[in-house]
């Protein structure tokens, strides 16, 4: 049996989207959201929970306590409905039963007690490391909208020509002991991150790309950096604004490098993907960041899906 998350992770996640809607706002016309002081997209915690989610159902055939089920009316289903059906009557039963629960935990109520869980991975809103630009897109429909039109109705999207979007998270040891969090499980959550991404095939998401997927493994208790997609710069020689490819700009590393190199004895081993069409520098050479990390001494392990 796998045993309990023990130890403190951090998760840095980069991938990229292209003539997409990474994160649609419904209180705005479902626009992406864009830090409109910055014009650097946005994409919430819980859009990519939804994705880790998805992905553990569909493809990897687990449990998942958050989902989008209907009732025969059309209605969605409660958490209630979820309790009942699935026969929870304690917080155990629930997080034996769901990977999502152990993972991000819940708020629910079980014969009128509630369970209030704190998942032990958390995940702070995306941001792209650039500046990006909105495009409104306009076409047809091939059938009309009403009896009597001879023609298909107009349909509107907004979507980012390019975005490259970076996450970070912590897996948080002292969070994993209520939940019952294992280490199988970080293992598919980061199966799910990387193969989430790239599976998620709808009309508004298809195309999506993880680029960089990292997770760092601490020795020393209630310890991380903290902060690690802040030590990534993106440099081009185009305007933000033009970026449409990872051929147009690289990444710097040597901040997150000398940093994690500096933090080095309370580091057990890192874990790693890494797409090669995403270009790493390390004051401004390319690198593969699997042999500079090594070099500096680190156990890394590639992450293989």
């Amino acid at each position: 049996m796998s045993e309990t998350v023990s130890n403190r992770s951090e998760i840095l996640f980069l991938y990229d989207t292209k003539d997409i809607n990474p994160n649609g706002d419904p209180l705005d016309e479902n626009k992406p959201r864009i830090d409109e002081e910055t014009m650097q997209c946005l994409v919430t915690d819980v859009r990519l929970k939804r994705t880790v989610r998805d992905y553990l159902h569909d493809y990897l055939g687990e449990e998942i306590f958050i989902r989008g089920e209907r009732l025969e009316d059309g209605t969605l289903k409660t958490k209630e409905n979820r309790l009942d059906e699935m026969e929870i009557k304690t917080a155990k039963d629930l997080t034996d039963k769901c990977i999502d629960i152990r993972l991000f935990g819940a708020t629910a109520a079980v014969k009128k007690k509630s369970i209030i869980l704190t998942g032990p991975v958390q995940f702070r809103i995306g941001r792209s490391l650039h500046k990006v630009q909105l495009k409104f897109i306009k076409g047809t429909t091939v059938y009309p909208s009403d009896k009597g039109k001879d023609q298909g109705t107009f349909t509107e999207m907004y979507v980012l020509p390019y975005s490259l979007i970076g996450f970070y998270g912590v897996v948080n040891e002292n969070a994993a002991k209520y939940s019952g969090l294992k280490n199988s499980d970080v293992e598919m959550l980061m199966d799910g991150l990387w193969n989430g991404t790239k599976n998620l095939i709808s009309r508004s998401k298809v195309g999506q790309m993880p680029r960089l997927l990292m997770k760092v493994n601490y020795s020393e208790k209630n310890y991380h950096i903290g902060d690690l997609d802040g030590l990534l710069r993106l440099k081009t020689e185009k305007r933000d604004e033009e970026i449409r490819d990872p051929e147009d700009y690289v990444i710097e590393v040597k901040a997150l490098v000398d940093t994690l190199a500096a933090n080095k004895e309370k580091i057990t081993s890192i874990d790693l993907a890494h797409d090669q069409r995403l270009t790493l520098v390390y004051d401004g050479s390319p690198i593969t960041l699997i042999d500079e990390l090594k070099k500096r001494g680190f156990r890394v392990s590639p992450l293989k899906f």
